[in-house]
């Protein structure tokens, strides 16, 4: 079946919950949807950002760059012809941790079936009257450790009715030709890999103690938005939500002012 979207997905942080011995306290997993029609302004965003950079040819690793370079990159994701979806996981609030721990990769596939339910909520909204029976192709930033025929099985599992209350779109999604492809396969998971990471540091401290909240703000523009209302939508907090999470956590106060309801860019 046709393509009327390509989402493009890659994750930041880990699924560990030894948080002593170095497990980050967030997980973060991050979609980029763009039109078919306009997925090749992925691949000149990328390239005007690495003649900015004078990195002509290398695939751009977020976590890699400078902060001054990482500007100008947000800046130019946050002024595209794309939409962003994020779920961000923080492990520390999870009351029964070791519901995740049956099976390897499993707190990463629930973050995914969250994400999978947003991003068919938007392609279903999004797409034109002539594309009804159209899909969206899933595109995933390989995690070498990982099995996507288990991920595969996994959706199937969800869309079969066997597990309670999920709320994806099956008609809005092609989850039969799952890609799993290198990071540099790919312009969009470049740039999946720029907001999974741009969120993360958002709200995972680092090692000195602090939040970086600016790229997320950059990016507020391409947050998805239903009605105005981007909280539970492009950005989805789990398992607390973002109010219970600020009252924890004085440093994620910016997250009310840029998620805060607001007409959606055209």
């Amino acid at each position: 079946m046709p393509h009327c979207f390509h989402v493009y997905i890659d994750e930041s942080g880990d699924e560990g919950f030894r948080f002593a011995e170095g497990s980050s306290d967030w997980l973060v997993v991050s979609g980029v949807v763009t039109r078919h029609e306009n997925d090749l302004a992925t691949v000149k965003l990328v390239e005007e950002v690495r003649a900015v950079l004078k990195k002509p040819g290398k695939p751009l690793h977020f976590r890699d760059l400078k902060h001054e370079h990482r500007l100008p990159y947000v800046d130019r994701i946050g002024n595209a012809r794309l939409r962003t979806i994020t779920v961000l996981v923080h492990k520390p609030s999870i009351q029964e941790p070791e519901k995740f721990h049956r099976e390897p990769y499993h707190l990463y596939r629930y973050a995914t079936r969250l994400l999978l339910e947003r991003v068919s909520w938007f392609c279903r909204e999004k797409r034109k009257p002539e594309h009804a029976h159209h899909t969206a192709r899933l595109i995933f930033s390989n995690r070498s450790s990982m099995s996507y025929d288990d991920l595969r099985d996994y959706l199937r599992t969800l869309k079969s009715g066997v597990i309670p209350d999920v709320r994806i779109d099956w008609s809005a999604l092609d989850c039969d030709e799952i890609l799993a492809l290198p990071h540099h396969a790919m312009m969009g998971l470049q740039i999946a890999d720029a907001v999974a990471s741009s969120m993360w540091m958002g709200v995972n401290r680092s090692h000195l103690g602090y939040v970086e909240p600016r790229y997320a703000q950059m990016l507020a523009n391409v947050v998805y938005r239903h009605h105005a209302v981007a909280q539970g939508y492009g950005v989805k907090f789990f398992p607390k939500d973002a109010k219970a999470l600020i009252a924890q956590f004085a440093e994620l106060a910016w997250i009310e002012p840029t998620y805060a309801p607001r007409p959606s860019r055209a």
